[in-house]
């Protein structure tokens, strides 16, 4: 009986049947796809590498805790791994559309939270997995981690031990789960106890950590005060979804940041800012001295904690200058910006508040995670997840391209996920159908974005090369 962190529980608490808080991944593979029965088998066989994957969430009654993990003992793999087929001729526009359909459903939360659906009869003998995680369940870092217990390094599939037979744990009674409940309340003095007495034994650490605390909370304060702007990306939602994705080369977006200047992610977020500008105008919206405020999730999982199930992370805010028409120069104010959020307390001040949540109780959590996800603070969300860059391989087929989903928060009605692997790096735009009839010329307006960061890195190269540095000496 594992108890939900502060932050799993904030995924839970701002769910509805609009905003639903699943994430995931569209995963298409070379060759023809395998028999539903072998994929069965093959999840079978390494489902005890994951063992969240067959536990379900138990509330204690009468807010008397958070939610707990518990084994579900009528866990059916055949509820959660899906079959289905796409109509002729099986476009790429289709799957999307179908990923999208299936990302507009809840979870059911009587059972473990994922789901896995097969794919079959994309175009060039392909076939595709689309994977459906709740957030509460695993965040985007630890998400790859998991992932990889299905995929292998060679067209071999590794050999796993096998598993011993699965014996489900015994559902706890609602007597059972109030008393764990009542007993993690009662041991938070315990707890801020033995933090006051580790502060004793190094008072100058303990000022130090204090002094870093009030800053950094005094930044949060600031960023509450400084309102996003109201755009057409925040506006009422409902359940159902659209789903656009764009390929790009990493190379091409190392040899921007390489040439121009900045990180790879500096780069994405001012691919993503060049797209926004695009699609504001033709919304007749102004960018002139318009900034659009995106939130960007952190991971704060140490290198030892990859591959741990629940939630490390922690969001900052980025500022995506959409008032600037230059790519180039638009670019240098997102790395400007980025280094001013990196030396900053942010990050810091986010992790504390979330550290701060696991002695509040659920109700007291429950608004405060609203105010996480507030449009006053974020227009939308954008998160880069770096992947594998090696091919890799289920049952023998070879992973082509990954696409990753998010999901969207309340009156927040677009959500930019970019994720990399073998070389290339994809993003995956997911939106409110009613309210983003349009994203895919965000789709197009990210392609035109990377376009011309290209061009502009092969001017700056010409200038080099036509005017070399004078020899030293």
């Amino acid at each position: 009986m594992d108890r939900l962190s502060a932050l799993d529980y904030s995924f839970l608490t701002n769910e509805s049947d609009a905003a639903h808080m699943h994430v995931g991944a569209i995963l298409i593979f070379e060759g023809p796809p395998p028999r539903y029965l072998d994929l069965i088998a093959h999840i079978e066989s390494r489902l005890h590498l994951v063992p969240r994957f067959r536990q379900k969430l138990a509330f204690p009654p009468a807010q008397t805790g958070r939610a707990f993990w518990i084994d579900d003992t009528s866990f059916n793999l055949r509820y959660h791994v899906r079959h289905s087929a796409l109509p002729s001729p099986g476009s790429e526009e289709q799957l999307r559309n179908m990923a999208a359909r299936v990302f507009s459903q809840r979870l059911d939360r009587t059972k473990p939270l994922w789901e896995i659906w097969l794919v079959e009869g994309l175009t060039r003998d392909r076939f595709a997995l689309v994977s459906k995680t709740h957030h509460a369940l695993v965040d985007g870092v630890s998400g790859v981690d998991i992932a990889t217990v299905l995929l292998d390094l060679d067209r071999e599939p590794a050999a796993v031990e096998p598993p011993e037979e699965w014996v489900p744990s015994p559902e706890p009674s609602p007597a059972e789960l109030a008393t764990r409940g009542v007993d993690a309340v009662a041991k938070l003095p315990l707890r801020a106890a033995r933090r006051a007495l580790r502060a004793l034994e190094s008072p100058r650490a303990a000022l130090e950590r204090a002094a870093d605390a009030t800053e950094a909370l005094s930044e949060i304060a600031w960023t509450l005060a400084d309102r996003a702007p109201k755009l057409p990306l925040n506006t009422k939602i409902g359940p159902h979804r659209r789903y656009e994705w764009v390929r790009a080369d990493l190379g091409q977006f190392k040899r921007i940041k390489n040439v121009l200047g900045g990180t790879v992610n500096d780069v994405v977020l001012a691919v993503v800012a060049g797209a926004l500008r695009d699609w504001l105008h033709l919304r007749g919206v102004s960018t002139d001295g318009l900034e659009v405020r995106a939130q960007v999730p952190v991971s704060i999982r140490a290198e030892d904690e990859h591959g741990h199930l629940g939630n490390k992370i922690v969001a900052v805010r980025a500022p995506l200058p959409v008032y600037v028409e230059d790519p180039t120069a638009r670019l240098d104010v997102v790395r400007a910006a980025m280094a001013d959020v990196k030396s900053s307390k942010q990050a810091l001040g986010a992790e504390m508040i979330t550290r701060f949540n696991d002695f509040a109780p659920p109700t007291l959590l429950a608004q405060a995670a609203r105010i996480n996800f507030s449009t006053r603070i974020f227009n939308l969300t954008v998160t880069n997840v770096p992947g594998p860059q090696i091919p890799l391989y289920m049952l023998g087929r070879r992973l082509e391209d990954c696409f990753p989903v998010g999901f969207l928060p309340p009156d927040q009605a677009l959500f930019v996920a970019i994720m990399s692997y073998d070389g290339s790096i994809n993003f995956g735009l997911l939106a409110d159908f009613d309210a983003m009839p349009d994203v895919a010329e965000i789709a197009s307006g990210i392609e035109r974005a990377i376009a011309a960061l290209v061009d502009a890195a092969e001017a700056r190269e010409g200038e080099r090369g036509a005017n070399p540095a004078p020899a030293a000496g």
